[in-house]
Parts: structure tokens; C-alpha cells; sequence
């Protein structure tokens, strides 16, 4: 007799249960030892004897990026989490400084002017996340998201993958073939924003280059999602007293712009 599959809500519970005793300890450390952080490594390869038993053409790389390579214990406990679910995928950890020197270097220069248009580092890593994507293919997450499932099997025979979250498609995970079309339009909308972005009164990050920015573009092409509890959470191992506690104040809702002329 097959034994039967648990629903995969119970794995988001659990994921969700474990990151708050995480958060919950990492008060009484972080109040101990205030200076302490951890780095993440700018590559960590992909661990030998794991190689993914599912097929799939999305590259094996996980791209992340943050203002900095060294973080707090939750951040990392986060990171390392990922990196187990992902044992048979490469990790590459891109710095702000880094970041700039691959958009200029493997994008238009149309494309990197309005990349240095963006005084903040949310709206570059929108922007730079669609670029190696197109360029390199794999899949994106950003540094505060959790895997629920094993990348591996997350992939399963997809080219590309969207997550859902609640009401909107987000951007916080993305993973897709290099060369995807796509992604082509994602970047032309994201780059219209920035130059045809007003003076007075524009829209947020979230509407020029973030998740908003490509909305209809991803319901007029049809395309499928995963819903977030079944595949990327964020904000489970860390919040943002953690996540930016040497860059207080930093996250792009405090800013009143982040488009320079």
C-alpha cells in the first residue's frame, strides 16, 4: 500500500515554528554580542554526491545579494537553511559593489545608465536580478527568503517559475532558463520606469521596479505560479531589526526617493 502525502501546508508551519524560536533567541545573542556577524561566502559550490535527481533546465545557481556579505545570526541561520534545501545548486553572493560591475558589464549601456540612476539598494537589486537572470539563468531569492520544499524538486520540470504572494506576484523568488523572452520585457518595463519616472509625485519601488512593475505583464502572459506557503517564504528566520542592524532605517519604504536625475 503507498503510504500517503502530507499536505504541503504542514511544511510552511513548521518552517514557520522554527524561524521563531530563531528569532526568539537571537534577541537574548545579539544583546550578548552585539558585534558579532557571520559571512556568507561570495561562492559556495554545489556539494558533491547531490546531484539534482530531477530534471530540469533551469541552471543549478542560486544568485542572492545585500548592502553587505557579513550578517547577523539570524541572517545567517536563514542562509544556511537554504543551503541545505539547495545542496545540489552552486550559491553566488553578489555585493552592491559587485552588482554594479556586472550590470555594466553584461548589460546595455541604456540599461546601465538607468541602473545608476537608483540611489537605493533595493531598486538596483530589482533591476541587477533581472539582468543576470536573462543573461545567466538560475534562480534568484532574496536574502531574507526561505525555501519550504527542496529547490530540486521545486524545479521539477519547469523552464521557469513564479511565486504568488497573497495578492500580487513577487520578485523576492525567480528562477528561469537564461535568454527568457520574458525577462527581455521584464527589463524594458523596469528601464521605461526609471527614465520616464516624474519628477514630483512618482510611484514606490515597489510600482517602478519591484514586484508591481511587472504585474500585468506576467498576468497578460498567462503564466503559472506556485503560491508562496508552498515553496519561498520571507521574513521567517529574521525581520528587519536583524536584517538591517548595522543599515538602520535603510529599506526602501523609509526613503522619500531613490531616482537620481
Amino acid at each position: 500500500m503507498k503510504s500517503k502525502r502530507r499536505p504541503l501546508h504542514w511544511r510552511s508551519g513548521v518552517l514557520r515554528f522554527a524561524g521563531n524560536l530563531v528569532k526568539g533567541l537571537s534577541y537574548p545573542f545579539h544583546a550578548l554580542f552585539p558585534k558579532t556577524r557571520f559571512e556568507i561566502l561570495a561562492v559556495s559550490p554545489a556539494k558533491k554526491g547531490r546531484e539534482a535527481s530531477v530534471d530540469s533546465p533551469i541552471p543549478r545557481i542560486v544568485w542572492q545579494t545585500n548592502f553587505s556579505a557579513l550578517c547577523t545570526w539570524p541572517m545567517f541561520v536563514n542562509y544556511l537553511h537554504n543551503r541545505r534545501m539547495s545542496r545540489a545548486f552552486e550559491h553566488r553572493y553578489v555585493s552592491t559593489e559587485a552588482r554594479d560591475e556586472y550590470v555594466k558589464g553584461h548589460a546595455s549601456p541604456r540599461v546601465y545608465e538607468a541602473y545608476r540612476k537608483l540611489t537605493d539598494g533595493a531598486a538596483q537589486a530589482d533591476l541587477w536580478r533581472v539582468v543576470v537572470l536573462y543573461n545567466e539563468g538560475g534562480i534568484y531569492m532574496d536574502i531574507d527568503a526561505a525555501l519550504v520544499r527542496p529547490l530540486e524538486r521545486l524545479l521539477e520540470g519547469r523552464s521557469q517559475m513564479f511565486v504568488w504572494d497573497a495578492r500580487h506576484f513577487s520578485n523576492f523568488f525567480l528562477a528561469t532558463v537564461p535568454r527568457n523572452p520574458l525577462y527581455e520585457k521584464m527589463l524594458e518595463t523596469i528601464v521605461h520606469n526609471i527614465e520616464n519616472y516624474p519628477k514630483e509625485g512618482g510611484p514606490s519601488v515597489f510600482y517602478t521596479t519591484g514586484p508591481g512593475a511587472i504585474q500585468s505583464l506576467l498576468v497578460d502572459a498567462g503564466v503559472t505560479f506556485v503560491p508562496r506557503q508552498m515553496a519561498c517564504i520571507q521574513g521567517v528566520f529574521t525581520n528587519e531589526r536583524f536584517q538591517y542592524m548595522d543599515r538602520p532605517r535603510t529599506k526602501w519604504k523609509y526613503k522619500k526617493t531613490f531616482i537620481q536625475e
